[in-house]
């Protein structure tokens, strides 16, 4: 019973550590010369595509529950081996159903992408 609880614990504790990783990270740093560099990280959210609309709706089901996406000004499309996706290659690629890995940033409390990832 004890070892059930062990590893009860520690899949809670992994899937928290998973969880917190969605974060996104500004950063600005000020050079010697007094300009400044800014940094934005960019996360990434994996699932199954439960809603497609192009250019308005992206919502996908990650192990946390559905999250919606908003779109960035431009969206790059991609395979995993990082070829692009051409738009009329999108019709058939993006689907519901497909799984896919979502790089976005966070604006306030909104994720908003800038490149979807989907298998080869």
């Amino acid at each position: 019973m004890k070892n059930k609880l062990h590893i009860l614990a520690f899949a809670l504790i992994a899937t928290s550590a998973a969880i917190a990783e969605e974060k996104t990270t500004k950063t600005t740093t000020v050079n010697a010369d007094g300009s400044t560099d800014t940094t934005i990280k960019t996360t990434t959210g994996t699932g199954t595509i439960t809603e497609y609309i192009p250019g308005t709706t992206f919502i996908v089901k990650e192990v946390t529950g559905p999250v919606t996406y908003l779109y960035g000004k431009t969206v790059a499309y991609v395979t995993k081996s990082g070829k692009v996706i051409t738009e009329e290659a999108l019709k058939t690629r993006i689907r519901v159903g497909s799984p896919v890995s979502v790089q976005y940033v966070t604006d306030g409390n909104n994720r908003v992408i800038s490149r979807v990832v989907v298998d080869d």
